[in-house]
């Protein structure tokens, strides 16, 4: 299959608010930040990030192949690279306490509080996007 980050941005964004309004924490964490790193992934697309396409069109670099907790770094890396000042992240990374292993992690540890930032960062980024699909970037 064809990868396409913005559209697996959107399903797993869709799916993480509704798991959110379902007071569903510890999926809905997982989910927002899946959402997170597909979104960064298109737009580290546009900025130059390159795919291997030998290989299921994964980030050709090695350092590119992370996920919510570590590609909030690597998108400004090349936004910084292209001098896209529009599509500035906030500051610092609200995914720094998130980790795709917490998957395998027991629902008491997850609660609204600890979702909402990164559910919050999640429409920072649909925002960011949807100035890229209005600039023709994406």
């Amino acid at each position: 299959m064809t990868t396409d980050f913005y559209d697996a941005f959107e399903r797993h964004k869709e799916d993480a608010e509704t798991l959110f309004s379902m007071s569903r924490w510890a999926n809905s964490d997982h989910l927002f930040g899946i959402a997170a790193e597909c979104g960064l992934k298109r737009l580290m697309l546009a900025f130059g990030m390159g795919l291997d396409t030998s290989s299921n069109d994964m980030p050709q670099l090695k350092v590119d192949r992370v996920h919510a907790n570590k590609v909030w770094d690597r998108y400004e890396h090349y936004r910084a690279g292209c001098g896209a000042t529009r599509y500035i992240l906030s500051s610092p990374n609200p995914f720094g306490d998130w980790d795709a292993s917490q998957r395998y992690s027991a629902q008491s540890n997850f609660d609204k509080a600890r979702v909402e930032p990164h559910k919050k960062a999640c429409k920072e980024i649909e925002v960011i996007c949807k100035k890229a699909q209005l600039d023709g970037i994406i």
